[in-house]
């Protein structure tokens, strides 16, 4: 099997609809590009449960903010085609910006209030208004489908979700599992600036979730003392500068009196050039 590159709205909308009328359920893997394996997890799980695959790979303009790393945001179409085909991918939609938002600056947007107010949202103010936006986008013209988006952007994940049910998309979105390097890393396309040094450093992200885990299975209930434990761990890496790190709520990303039930816990840091993110679900009893 090739994969089909397409370029233009029109073309994925007839894909899908041809698709469609002939019995097949669209999966959809929504993607800026420069994939990797944890990427090929999410084609894989769409190959799995979907007659006809499709993924977008768009570096989208509307999520990045003036200081951010737009312009230099790895891109490579033809490694990226290589590996959609060898992982089941029928289609690729890789439309440039003026496909996506042929007026130029967009005068409507979609919010997502409420869980977008801390975390990432609040160290990037208006990314995901752009995310949201774009994802909202994508779901349109690909109609009725399953989309699917990986754990490692979790707060991404819990807002494309409320973004799909609200505005009633005819889309289930599935979460996937965050797919690691061998040291605990969670792959990221933004990995790539991560020079020698900087590498060797950055599993210390997944260290310090591994220690608010430990905490929370050692019977620590406060979020307090969990996040304490994290950011203990974290300062222990001198090249790695801490945005936040956080025990919440797994649902609704608030910080509870009391961790019960289904956690999350989630870190951001600075490594060198790379802003990196991660998180972990952890059960609390």
């Amino acid at each position: 099997m090739t994969v089909r590159l397409l370029r233009t709205i029109a073309e994925v909308r007839a894909a899908h609809d041809e698709a469609r009328h002939a019995g097949r359920t669209i999966g959809l893997v929504p993607t800026m590009g420069y994939l990797h394996a944890g990427h090929a997890s999410l084609m894989d799980a769409a190959r799995a449960e979907c007659g006809s695959v499709t993924a977008t790979i768009f570096v989208n303009p509307l999520q990045f903010a003036a200081h951010e790393d737009l312009s230099t945001y790895p891109r490579d179409l033809e490694g990226d085609l290589a590996l959609a085909e060898a992982h089941g991918v029928d289609i690729v939609f890789a439309p440039d910006v003026e496909e996506m938002y042929p007026s130029g600056p967009v005068l409507t947007t979609v919010s997502v209030r409420e869980i977008t107010a801390t975390l990432d949202g609040a160290s990037r103010p208006g990314h995901f208004d752009g995310v949201a936006t774009v994802v909202a986008k994508l779901f349109a013209i690909a109609g009725a489908c399953r989309a699917y988006f990986g754990e490692k952007d979790y707060q991404q994940l819990l807002v494309v979700s409320r973004m799909a049910h609200d505005l009633s998309f005819p889309v289930t979105v599935v979460g996937c599992p965050t797919i690691r390097e061998a040291d605990g890393l969670a792959m990221s396309s933004r990995n790539v600036y991560l020079g020698p040094e900087d590498r060797a450093a950055a599993p210390a992200l997944k260290h310090c979730l591994d220690a608010g885990a430990a905490a929370i299975a050692a019977g620590e209930r406060s979020p307090d003392a969990i996040e304490a434990t994290m950011s203990s761990v974290l300062a222990g890496e001198p090249r790695a500068t801490m945005d936040y790190v956080a025990a919440v709520d797994a649902r609704t990303l608030e910080r509870p009196a009391s961790m019960r039930g289904e956690v999350r816990l989630l870190v951001a840091a600075q490594v060198g050039p790379a802003r990196l993110i991660d998180n972990l679900g952890v059960h609390a009893d």
